[in-house]
């Protein structure tokens, strides 16, 4: 998506275009509120134009849902206050194919309250070593996480995520884990264990990427997303 963005961003202002994006989302992950910070666009350049203009040639697969003008010393990553994403996982019998490009199927249905006693312990301040991807050695793995916790609607379980920031597959690693607390493979305490390891292997598999949405990045302005964070 970055790199599409990027191109059309620099056809049109007819200049190399480098953008920074508020959270990394690996390949596959879906996003709602994403936010892309651009600099060095002059002040004569038009941003509704600009906006209407980035739809027509990035669209329908990406969407851009507002331009604007930032503060001095504003920056899409280190402004930003938490970000939230969402995990969907269909269980039950039957998969759908409507859904398979946005939600996991799991065959079998899911202990959503023990996977939310499995979150409660990891809810705060912690060392993340074990739920997340290092990219340099040596990197700080010590995240704050606001909010951890399984709904579900139907056959649609969902985990809303929040934190001021993630280690690189961090949330999909929580999302692997605590599937395995649904499904009966590990004890809710068991979460406490694997943070206490401070290794990958103590915790469960990596969910797979098209489960995953940025759903919105919180600034001292508000929410970046039209959509309600606290869905």
């Amino acid at each position: 998506m970055q790199g599409d963005v990027e191109r059309a961003l620099g056809r049109l202002l007819q200049q190399e275009v480098t953008t920074v994006g508020a959270g990394r989302t690996d390949a596959g992950v879906h996003a709602l509120g994403q936010v892309m910070g651009v600099s060095g666009v002059t002040v004569d350049v038009d941003v509704v134009e600009l906006r209407a203009a980035l739809n027509k040639m990035c669209g329908p697969h990406i969407a851009v849902s507002a331009v604007t003008r930032a503060a001095a010393g504003w920056h899409a990553r280190f402004s930003a206050r938490s970000r939230t994403y969402s995990y969907a996982v269909l269980d039950g019998d039957t998969p759908d194919p409507w859904l398979s490009s946005t939600c996991l199927y799991h065959p079998g249905r899911l202990d959503v309250d023990a996977m939310n006693e499995g979150a409660g312990h990891l809810v705060g301040a912690r060392d993340f070593r074990s739920l997340g991807r290092l990219v340099e050695p040596g990197a700080p793995t010590e995240r704050t996480l606001y909010e951890l916790r399984w709904a579900r609607k139907g056959s649609i379980v969902r985990l809303r995520v929040r934190a001021n920031a993630f280690i690189q597959q961090m949330a999909r690693s929580l999302a692997g884990t605590l599937i395995t607390v649904g499904e009966g493979k590990r004890s809710p305490e068991d979460m406490i264990d694997v943070l206490a390891a401070g290794d990958r292997a103590a915790a469960g598999p990596v969910a797979p990427a098209h489960g995953l949405c940025l759903v919105a990045v919180e600034y001292d302005e508000g929410w970046s997303s039209p959509f309600d964070p606290a869905e």
